[in-house]
């Protein structure tokens, strides 16, 4: 008969080493990546309120509220009445939170295409984008915004990374402070019904698919 031979104690013991080694490679790779995800939302943030309060600035406007950008550069002015028409994922090429993105583009304050009204990528999978006014809570005469001014806003984050972002940089806290957390119904592409029309969330859930937009206030 043929002798049959199993695997050694020590055998077992170096695959399950080898196994362990790789789970724990995997897991410190995927938190590598969100850590990542989440230092460059959070500058991409920075870098766009810095380029419209340096926009400001120099022109004495906000981009895409500015009367004389056609008379810079091929570029389509805004009213100058002090405030931004249109969501910060708006599709509506009129709006002023579409036309910011060719003011300060060709002001050379981000990069990319001056001709282009289309709001920047951002890490996570989302839009960077700019609007004023984020939030309503409650309605009619009871009514109030959340966060007023002008914010930008990056969508499609994951629970974990909107969170940390809050806590970096104000309370951690979706509804208070100087950045404010609202939870999506689903994953937001331009043109779709902007989130911040509602009141921001009481909590990050890192449950299921939960996505969420950030915005900041300038």
């Amino acid at each position: 008969m043929k002798q049959q031979h199993g695997f050694t104690l020590i055998e077992i013991a170096i695959v399950l080493v080898v196994i362990g080694l790789l789970l724990g490679g995997v897991l410190k790779g995927q938190a590598l990546v969100t850590q990542g995800k989440i230092r460059a939302v959070a500058q991409e943030l920075e870098s766009v309120a810095a380029s419209l309060l340096n926009y400001q600035s120099r022109y004495q406007a906000l981009p895409g509220d500015d009367n004389r950008a056609a008379g810079r550069w091929s570029a389509v002015n805004g009213n100058l009445d002090g405030n931004l028409s249109g969501n910060f994922n708006s599709l509506t090429d009129t709006d002023e939170s579409r036309l910011l993105w060719s003011h300060v583009r060709h002001a050379g304050f981000i990069g990319g295409d001056t001709a282009s009204l289309v709001q920047p990528a951002n890490a996570a999978g989302g839009i960077i984008g700019v609007e004023m006014d984020a939030g309503v809570s409650g309605s009619g005469s009871t009514s109030s915004i959340d966060l007023p001014g002008l914010v930008v806003c990056a969508s499609n984050l994951p629970a974990k990374i909107a969170e940390a972002i809050d806590q970096q940089s104000d309370d951690g806290l979706p509804g208070k402070g100087s950045i404010h957390g609202f939870k999506q119904s689903s994953s937001l592409t331009l043109g779709a019904s902007s989130p911040t029309d509602s009141a921001s969330a009481s909590a990050y859930v890192d449950e299921a698919n939960n996505l969420y937009t950030v915005c900041r206030k300038v």
